[in-house]
């Protein structure tokens, strides 16, 4: 199983996350109503502490084109986008999209994420979930209050590509718990 922590403010969270076994590093960037969002320049720094097998992403909730540039010029691995940003193909990051319930079925991207939480810890509707890893022609992530304590219970029953932690592996918003960083990717790998 694919593991994505996100909402990483601090270079040595991404360090400890990458330690324990996660495959991905998000960091909010442009999404200033969030606690976890941090400046182009601290996402460069939290990029820069995990290592080459590491994929960086850069989320955001942006609709500006200015802010998208800012981000693209950060060079993540991927960009995971709310707003619906037209991209040329071309070489650079891959496109993760994120879908709500009302969403019609994405094609325009490398993978999708189901998500209606957007770090809040609102649980994912698992049907929805499910029904959207056997009808998408690209690979699911699954988030939304997801926990050490359900991932593998969620991982069984919608069989995403990969699940995305944020505020499950936090002690307070914001602010990561080594503990349950761990804890999460124990048990995902459990699986």
């Amino acid at each position: 199983m694919r593991i994505k922590c996100c909402g990483i403010t601090k270079p040595d969270d991404a360090r400890f996350a990458e330690a324990c076994g996660a495959d991905a590093i998000g960091v909010v960037v442009f999404s200033p109503p969030s606690v976890r969002s941090v400046t182009p320049e601290r996402a460069r720094e939290i990029f820069d502490a995990v290592g080459p097998f590491t994929t960086t992403v850069a989320v955001s909730h942006t609709t500006s084109h200015e802010d998208l540039e800012q981000i693209l010029a950060l060079q993540p691995d991927a960009v995971q986008l709310s707003y619906p940003f037209t991209f040329r193909k071309k070489p650079g990051p891959k496109v993760i999209r994120v879908m709500g319930q009302n969403n019609p079925p994405l094609t325009d991207c490398d993978a999708i994420i189901v998500d209606e939480s957007h770090g809040s810890g609102k649980a994912f509707d698992l049907s929805h979930a499910r029904q959207v890893v056997l009808s998408s022609l690209v690979p699911v992530i699954l988030a939304g209050g997801l926990t050490p304590e359900n991932v593998a219970d969620a991982i069984r029953q919608v069989r995403p590509y990969a699940v995305d932690v944020a505020s499950g592996i936090e002690s307070a918003p914001g602010s990561k718990d080594h503990s349950k960083i761990a804890a999460f990717i124990a048990a995902a790998r459990s699986v």
